[in-house]
């Protein structure tokens, strides 16, 4: 390992300082940034598990949203087209199928400040649903006046007399509508579905941090979301079987690509308290895979890449280096920077795969196997797809960063599992992924064939395809046979991307060569002979960022989403009086606002708070000494004990878990040995 005191100083601070900021698409380019109306966000595209003849398409805009954000709370832009697209078939260029997106806001009492007033709204918003089966040509309008949710407020303004009188579940449901054609739709605010430890990742690279615990940046934030929930057979490749439950999944024609923009007319006007917009619609921003803006293109090609389609991508390869030798892979490497990320230590790529193979940034990966009997018949042929995806020495990451983000992978050699293979990575093995698309550059690929993993199966996972071909590899229940199969989790990112999936977590580790490992290239300290699971393949597969789940639970019906966090809420700004640290353990997957001890024995909050089934009860204790805590209901009557033990000085978790009993307040009371009140924290259990 190169001691990196033996680089010039300006070459490690330009390196440390271009370390790529990773919030999904939250800001993540310097123009869209100052227009967040517009700000792509997330994508999703995932085959619904409560209704599995359909797929489920969610966008989501607006970043960073605080639930208190008021008096004028965030919104969907009136100026702005959001669209939804989608390509089906790599033989004609350009989307397929458009859903587009535009809002209108009313002022229904211009006299309050107030947003929400004596059953009035301010603003309420509602959206013209539009699609397109031509390219964009032509539109179709699917819905006129679709209720838009209005943001959580709080009590006072949603549930009282003098608000709207109502409850948010029932606004939050009544804003689910149907299509005349049978699409499901919804549009509103939402609990913001990412979960990252945005400061980690931002302090150079520091996830896991080395120091503190992980802290999910997301939580408590809301975002804008525009979720469709559409039939199969809507989105297939004309030609393909009319069934409603497509189960083949080496059938090409169920493939679909899906991105999301948003577009601005290109002359805005203003004048006193109004403004005007003009000219033709320029494109603004644009998402399909995750991170590819914040942690693949430099900051120098931000706009530029926003501002260009995915078709645009086939013509213009200016980009294409960025994927071959990303970034991200010298911190993964000790030849080069990887002594300056001590996060990433287990990321290590292949420097020396088989003996042969060097796939470290400038090096030629597979290239030198390019024309030879040894890719005969296999992707890599150039007779196949081999000019795509072994174009040139020195672009070591064409055969597996480039295709995930570029063109999706076909179910041919080497692009199938390791299993069966007899320790040559280019013979074939077990099928794995086929979500092949090679028309356009960045999309979300989905097969849609791919039967959904139920969300409370026991190998349900949030790796994603990682974790299927984890099992793939060492489940007996799969690695028998070169038989094709569906493993659980074959559904989940990059192969479309499910709520729960971690994609930042994903990434990282297909960077660090994770991908390449499961076709049969193996980590350098792989001997011949002996087990494939070698220490660097267990440190890439263990690695974590510390932040592994979202800080609230998704729900099980359409759209799948959580309800937006309260203004007024545990959500809704820090507790006045009282220091505040977040406070998250390294092996939790949830944010939590703790105060600090001030001189008691013990502090307490609860998260989420209000809660459905169950909610985590986080203490800490400023001094050993006897904890109970125990649960009432509102009658007094003790529903649970959950704490009976000495506890030294520390912070520590426990769950309540109300699944059986009926919504209503809770009160958790904390006292000591001698009886006496520690802290009573109020709980509130809803539907």
């Amino acid at each position: 390992m190169k001691n990196i005191i033996q680089y010039p100083l300006c070459l490690l601070l330009l390196m440390l300082f271009c370390l790529p900021a990773k919030a999904s698409s939250h800001r993540e380019a310097p123009l869209i940034a100052d227009d967040p109306l517009a700000d792509n966000v997330d994508v999703y595209a995932f085959r619904s598990p409560e209704r599995p003849q359909n797929i489920i398409l969610i966008a989501t805009y607006v970043p960073l949203q605080l639930p208190q954000g008021g008096p004028n709370y965030y919104q969907f832009g009136e100026d702005i087209r959001y669209e939804i697209h989608i390509d089906n078939d790599a033989t004609k260029p350009g989307d397929e199928i458009i859903y587009r997106f535009t809002f209108r806001n009313k002022i229904e009492d211009p006299a309050t400040f107030f947003n929400i007033r004596l059953g009035k709204q301010n603003l309420r918003t509602t959206y013209t649903l539009e699609k397109s089966i031509n390219g964009g040509k032509t539109f179709i309008k699917m819905m006129v006046k679709g209720p838009v949710a209005p943001n959580n407020i709080g009590a006072r303004s949603i549930s009282s007399s003098v608000g709207l009188n109502t409850t948010y579940k029932a606004l939050f449901n009544n804003s689910i509508r149907s299509t005349f054609t049978g699409e499901r739709v919804f549009a509103g605010p939402v609990d913001d579905p990412f979960f990252v430890d945005l400061g980690g990742i931002f302090d150079l690279g520091d996830a896991p941090r080395q120091s503190a615990a992980a802290r999910d940046g997301l939580a408590c934030m809301n975002t804008s979301a525009i979720a469709l929930e559409v039939p199969i057979s809507f989105l297939r490749k004309v030609g393909a079987p009319l069934g409603p439950d497509p189960n083949n999944i080496l059938d090409d024609r169920f493939i679909i690509g899906v991105w999301a923009s948003a577009s601005r007319r290109q002359i805005r006007t203003l004048s006193a308290g109004d403004e005007t917009n003009s000219g033709n619609w320029v494109q603004v921003s644009r998402l399909g895979m995750p991170l590819t803006n914040e942690a693949v293109i430099p900051v120098g090609m931000k706009d530029y890449w926003n501002a260009i389609t995915p078709y645009d991508e086939l013509a213009d390869t200016q980009l294409d280096p960025f994927f071959y030798n990303p970034e991200l892979a010298l911190y993964m490497d000790d030849d080069l920077f990887g002594g300056a990320v001590p996060a990433f230590a287990n990321l290590r790529i292949q420097r020396n795969s088989l003996g042969a193979f060097d796939f470290g940034n400038g090096h030629d990966g597979l290239f030198g196997l390019k024309g030879s009997a040894a890719v005969a018949g296999t992707a890599l042929d150039d007779a196949i797809f081999g000019t795509l995806l072994l174009p040139g020495p020195g672009m070591p990451r064409s055969v597996d960063l480039w295709p995930a983000f570029h063109t999706g992978v076909p179910n041919l050699p080497p692009y199938q599992l390791a299993t069966g293979k007899n320790g040559n990575p280019l013979a074939p093995g077990k099928p794995f992924i086929n979500n092949f698309l090679p028309n356009g550059g960045d999309m979300l690929r989905l097969n849609m064939a791919v039967p959904p993993t139920p969300r409370n199966h026991p190998k349900f996972s949030s790796m994603g395809l990682i974790q299927a071909a984890v099992l793939g590899l060492t489940d007996p229940a799969y690695n028998g046979s070169t038989a094709v199969q569906f493993i659980p989790n074959m559904d989940g990112f990059p192969n479309g991307r499910r709520l729960e999936d971690d994609v930042t977590r994903i990434e990282l580790q297909a960077v660090s060569g994770a991908v390449l490992a499961a076709i049969g290239l193996w980590y350098d300290d792989f001997v011949p002979g002996g087990s494939p699971v070698t220490q660097d393949l267990l440190d890439v597969l263990t690695y974590s960022t510390g932040v592994e789940a979202n800080d609230a639970e998704f729900s099980k019906r359409f759209p799948f989403l959580a309800m937006p966090w309260a203004g007024d809420g545990d959500c809704g700004g820090t507790v006045a009086g009282a220091s505040q640290a977040l406070f998250v353990p390294h092996s939790s997957n949830l944010g939590v606002v703790v105060p600090e001890v001030t001189g008691g024995h013990l502090m307490m909050a609860n998260y989420p708070n209000p809660f459905t089934t169950q909610t985590n009860i986080r203490y800490e204790v400023a001094e050993e000494g006897q904890v109970n805590i125990n649960v009432y209901g509102v009658s007094g009557k003790l529903v649970a004990n959950l704490v009976n033990e000495v506890a030294g000085k520390g912070r520590y978790a426990v769950v309540f878990n109300a699944a059986n009993l009926q919504p209503g307040l809770y009160f958790a009371k904390a006292v000591n040995a001698k009886g006496e009140i520690l802290q009573v924290l109020k709980m509130v259990k809803t539907n």
